[in-house]
């Protein structure tokens, strides 16, 4: 399959209706997933996935970045759906998943369909701070409090009075720090460390965490009374495995966003290519495909996305098990088949390109040039060549696999 922007979404791609009341602002994005103003692609089956310009306005912003959500797939339509019905109360959210899935994206999708969207958002990342200062953090201190605290400092709890405290990897909290936040949640006070005043806060909390915390309860590194404080409205947010629909999206919003940064003008995306993409199982989920894409766009050189396949074919061939034990499904398997059938249906034709080029010494373009015998353009030849791996050490060598991965860029004679 290829993915252009030229004809409009077959019947199966179609987006679910969506309930009476609308999503919100934050979502008006989803039926649209890339900036305002730019066509979406969709599948056909045209030679190449043209990607239309990017702006450098991504249009509507959503002022926590939210238009950052992209995708279809009833999966994350159900999450967004559970957002949508959250969002305006004041319930504790604890979002849920591995890592890479965009669990803080769900969160600020939280705050801003809110009553305290006018309020501040506080983010405090628990893995990230040393537990020597993350009650500090979260708190606040007095001055005098420990060696070192010189000067009295605001936590993050009261920094985000009636707005939004987002605690990322909750699971990280050091088990005795974990009954003070109980304590704050329920009762709505607290006392900076080294003080004495309790001090009353109204804060709206939205936790994610990427560990098991029912497992982590029966090893006693989480308290239960705090986790079933957390978890009032919990979202699952899915891995990218269970949203191989979102894939397409995910890439040619990331080679648009990446073309703009890097200043280069990538306008395709080979069929073959988005295939062997949607086949892999990314451990990594989008932070990992956006890598991956990141990677690629720093090996192209042309206008289409050369990308090292090589990787992909391994990911797919020893498949890294999630969690939950999660294997590569019947229709990735589908996927990876077609795409191996579509590599064996284009052996002739590559062989083909190697007869001739021998017959001519290597000899692309000019009179008596592979193209002209082929009567194709030279640059059409050039570009077959490329999508087809062909390398000038063929020429002579053993002829060897079609599926083993390419290695440098081909060195023929480009004469006019």
């Amino acid at each position: 399959m290829t993915w252009t922007n030229k004809n409009p979404l077959p019947a199966d791609k179609a987006v679910p209706s969506a309930p009476a009341e609308d999503l919100g602002r934050v979502f008006q994005t989803l039926g649209d997933p890339f900036p305002a103003g730019s066509p979406e692609p969709t599948e056909t089956s045209d030679a190449n996935s043209n990607l239309p310009d990017f702006p450098e306005e991504h249009g509507s912003h959503d002022r926590e970045g939210v238009h950052k959500i992209v995708g279809k797939s009833s999966a994350l339509l159900a999450v967004l759906n559970l957002v949508r019905i959250v969002a305006p109360t004041d319930s504790t959210v604890l979002i849920e998943g591995e890592t890479g899935t965009g669990k803080e994206l769900i969160a600020r999708a939280v705050c801003a369909n809110s009553r305290r969207k006018e309020r501040r958002f506080v983010k405090m990342n628990c893995a990230a701070i040393p537990t020597g200062l993350l009650e500090s953090e979260l708190f606040g201190h007095e001055k005098g409090a420990f060696t070192g605290a010189s000067t009295q400092k605001v936590g993050r709890l009261e920094l985000a009075d009636q707005g939004t405290l987002f605690l990322d990897e909750v699971g990280d909290i050091p088990i005795e720090i974990q009954p003070k936040l109980l304590r704050a949640l329920q009762d709505r006070e607290f006392e900076r460390l080294g003080g004495t005043q309790t001090r009353k806060v109204n804060v709206r909390l939205v936790a994610a965490t990427n560990r098991n915390l029912e497992k982590m309860i029966a090893h006693k590194e989480f308290r239960s009374d705090l986790y079933y404080r957390l978890k009032v409205f919990p979202i699952r947010v899915p891995p990218l495995r269970e949203r191989k629909d979102d894939i397409p999206f995910l890439v040619h919003y990331f080679v648009r966003k990446l073309s703009v940064q890097m200043q280069k003008p990538v306008e395709e995306i080979p069929a073959e290519l988005m295939s062997a993409l949607m086949a892999c199982d990314w451990p990594g989920n989008i932070r990992e495909l956006e890598n991956f894409i990141e990677r690629a766009m720093i090996l192209t050189c042309g206008k289409s996305l050369e990308a090292p396949v090589s990787e992909l074919r391994q990911a797919v061939a020893t498949p890294i098990s999630s969690t939950e034990g999660s294997v590569l499904d019947e229709h990735v398997l589908r996927i990876v088949k077609r795409t191996i059938e579509n590599l064996d249906a284009m052996r002739p034709l590559r062989e083909e390109i190697l007869r001739v080029l021998r017959e001519t010494n290597g000899r692309v373009g000019g009179a008596n040039g592979a193209a002209a015998r082929m009567a194709i353009k030279r640059t059409t030849l050039i570009s077959r060549m490329k999508k087809l791996g062909i390398r000038s050490n063929e020429l002579y060598a053993p002829p060897q696999s079609f599926l083993s991965p390419g290695a440098g860029r081909p060195n023929f004679q480009e004469a006019e």
